[in-house]
């Protein structure tokens, strides 16, 4: 997104509004990294366990 596009963002939706899409995305990455992290770390685990057994 350019300055302009962001510029006519804000006007139109109000900066709050554009604030919140913006990190929300970010935050959206971040979260799937998260997901994919934890679903690894419990195959892991599972794997471990069937070690031990």
């Amino acid at each position: 997104m350019d300055t302009k596009e962001l510029c006519s963002a804000v006007g139109n939706f109000g900066f709050p509004m554009v604030l919140s899409w913006y990190l929300l995305l970010r935050m959206e990455q971040r979260l799937d990294r998260l997901t994919e992290c934890l679903n690894e770390l419990s195959k892991a685990l599972l794997q471990n366990n069937h070690n031990e057994q």
